[in-house]
């Protein structure tokens, strides 16, 4: 087998991440000796372990050595005591012959700490395995940890001919169920899915996450003088789905009652400040991406 087999094992691991992770990054990793994967692990939830340590339990559950072995990791090993310590020292301590790294680690606490402590230590490490595939999983990971806003994604539906419903307004959907299934991977990616009022009151969405398993997006509406309906989708479920409502002026205390979460904005030209607010969701709700949504349900 290839260094990039054994990577591409790795990203499907890390893959089972999705959504539970944020804003943390989606890690995999598997170890292989003498030709065969002995372990294999993922980071599954932020808070718990890292991908590494996964990997290492899985083979220590079996009585199987590390020593001299290949570790092929989607991320460079984190070197810094957080939630969780350091993988590195989990490489070090399995006596690890090789580590093969996908992508660098944009984080300060990290970004080549790590490869290094691990040379330091007689590892040998080789970098790049799979880089743009690596990346590509991580863009939300790397554009909040260094751009310190969150990552923001656009969706709309629309037909060949530039229309996004019929003129009476009652069609349902102008996308075919390959693209909407991969409106619900989106919504599972990304923290929270962001919408005006106005699609509230036209369409009154569910905005919920609709695979087996999956984790829901806060739900985010700009609401810039209280107008969504008490019996939408979004105030009655309020309890069952993170709700938040961002607003400038009018009453919170129904919506509040309701289990929504109100966070009051500066207006600016007529409307709730989005440049203010990403700072709250950031600052104040961890959310590392929004999907912004426009049309359907």
């Amino acid at each position: 087998m290839t260094h990039e087999y054994y990577m591409r094992e790795a990203l499907k691991l890390a893959e089972k991440g999705m959504g539970f992770v944020n804003p943390n990054p989606m890690v995999g990793a598997v170890i292989v000796k003498n030709g065969e994967i002995i372990g294999k692990g993922f980071h599954p939830k932020c808070g718990e372990l890292h991908a590494e340590r996964f990997a290492f339990a899985d083979c220590d559950s079996k009585g199987i050595d590390c020593t001299g072995a290949d570790m092929y990791v989607t991320l460079e090993p984190c070197c810094h005591y957080g939630k969780t310590p350091p993988c590195t020292e989990a490489v070090i301590d399995h006596k690890i012959g090789r580590v093969f790294i996908g992508s660098a680690d944009p984080n300060p606490l990290v970004s080549g700490k790590g490869a290094k402590i691990l040379r330091e230590n007689g590892i040998e490490v080789f970098e790049g395995i799979l880089k743009d595939e690596c990346d590509e999983l991580n863009e939300i990971f790397f554009h909040y940890i260094t751009e310190k806003t969150p990552f923001v994604t656009m969706k709309y539906a629309m037909t060949a001919d530039g229309k996004i419903a019929c003129h009476t307004g009652l069609s349902k959907w102008v996308t075919g169920e390959a693209a909407r299934m991969q409106v619900q991977r989106d919504r599972l990616r990304h923290s929270a899915i962001m919408v005006g009022v106005g699609t509230v009151i036209t369409d009154n969405p569910m905005l919920n996450c609709r695979i087996e398993g999956g984790r829901d997006p806060l739900r985010v509406v700009c609401d810039t003088n209280l107008r969504t309906p008490m019996n939408s989708n979004i105030v009655l479920k309020a309890k069952e789905i993170p709700t938040a409502i961002a607003f400038c002026s009018g009453d919170p205390e129904p919506y509040d009652s309701c289990g929504c979460q109100m966070i009051q904005v500066p207006e600016k030209d007529g409307h709730t400040d989005l440049a203010k607010l990403m700072k709250i969701l950031d600052s104040e709700f961890n959310i590392d991406s929004i999907l912004l949504k426009a049309a359907e349900n």
